[in-house]
């Protein structure tokens, strides 16, 4: 149907519709724009498009694990990449000092800064698959490598490490770090274990095989040992079955039929003489009992003399005590007096105290 067979309602209607579509597709597209700008914007602030970047370069021995867009690290951070790896000419200076490959990198702002002359290069595995890490270690002696003034870099220190700073231009090589850690891949380093494994294995399946042909003799000597084992295994089976009889075949073999019977005759002699102790202890007993009777009518009869003597005990004291003046005076007679000296002894006589006479003023 042509536009021209349309009302003009639907004609008007038309027009809207499409003025309404249009003004919907530049949105989009706006939008569409708007957000690829955006993303190139974080982009660019991700990678540092926006930053200044300062070239360093270093030589190392093999470019393996090595490419251009690798990042390098500072401190566990990533600060700059890989541009350039190439490999040096066979002059005689690059191999004497095993320069084989020239490696470049930039370092983004502010991180040069931590950059010195005493910074090194290290390379280590990155994974398993033989991709390597350049990392570059902050120095803490030596002089920068960057003049920068007013957030302008004004030159970078020369390719000799000396004192003087070449302004920075986009031909320039960059600051050369001689410093260089490389250790290998991580591929390299399994297989310098597997050769070295390799190399083990020969001895280590010579001292299997001696250990097994050692055991195997072992075995031999066990079993020849057995056999020799065997009748004594069978005695000591007929031994234990004798010494669990009831008569006591273990008595059998330590003591003689004639031992036992001295034993018995003994064991009676024993009997008898113990019933002749009995006996005997039973007089003693008796004959012991008729002593203490006799000893307590002794007593009873003392006691009964005591009782009636009455003066006996006052004679006996008296008796006592003119006995002690007796001796006494016995001591103080000049005849006897002599008998009765004591024992004389080195210790000297107590000295008179000197006083004042009773009522004598002291002075």
């Amino acid at each position: 149907m042509a536009l021209q067979d349309l009302t003009p309602q639907l004609r008007t209607r038309l027009s809207r519709m499409e003025r309404a579509v249009g003004i919907f597709v530049g949105l989009a597209a706006a939008l569409l724009v708007s957000g690829f700008f955006y993303y190139l914007y974080h982009t660019a602030v991700r990678k540092g498009w926006f930053l200044k970047k300062v070239p360093y370069y270093v030589y190392v021995q093999n470019a393996s694990g090595l490419k251009p867009g690798d990042a390098v690290k500072l401190m566990g951070f990533p600060v700059g990449e890989i541009t350039e790896v190439t490999s040096m000419p066979p002059t005689e200076w690059f191999v004497i000092n095993q320069y084989n490959v020239f490696v470049r990198f930039l370092i983004k702002e502010p991180y040069y800064g931590y950059i010195w002359t005493d910074s090194r290069v290290k390379i280590s595995a990155g994974d398993f698959l033989g991709n390597r890490v350049l990392e570059v270690i902050k120095g803490q002696r030596g002089a920068v490598t960057v003049v920068e003034k007013n957030g302008v870099i004004t030159g970078i220190l020369n390719e000799n490490m000396s004192d003087t700073y070449d302004p920075l231009t986009k031909k320039t090589k960059g600051v050369w770090l001689k410093e260089v850690e490389e250790s290998p891949t991580a591929t390299e380093k399994l297989d310098q274990i597997v050769k070295s494994v390799e190399s083990a294995l020969p001895p280590l399946t010579n001292q299997l095989a001696t250990l097994l042909g050692n055991g195997a003799r072992a075995v031999s000597n066990l079993n020849n040992l057995a056999v020799i084992a065997r009748p004594l295994a069978t005695n000591l089976t007929v031994i234990s079955a004798q010494l669990r009889e009831f008569d006591g075949s273990f008595g059998r073999w330590l003591f003689s039929p004639d031992f036992n019977q001295q034993l018995e005759l003994a064991a009676t002699g024993a009997n008898s003489t113990l019933a002749s102790v009995d006996t005997n202890l039973l007089e003693v007993a008796q004959k012991l009992g008729l002593s203490l009777d006799h000893l307590a009518d002794m007593t009873s009869n003392l006691n009964a003399q005591v009782q009636s003597n009455t003066n006996m005990l006052g004679e006996i004291s008296a008796a006592v005590t003119h006995t002690d003046e007796l001796m006494q005076g016995l001591k103080r007679h000049w005849l006897l007096r002599s008998a009765f000296k004591t024992k004389s002894t080195n210790q000297p006589p107590p000295r008179p105290k000197l006083g004042l006479p009773p009522g004598h003023p002291r002075p």
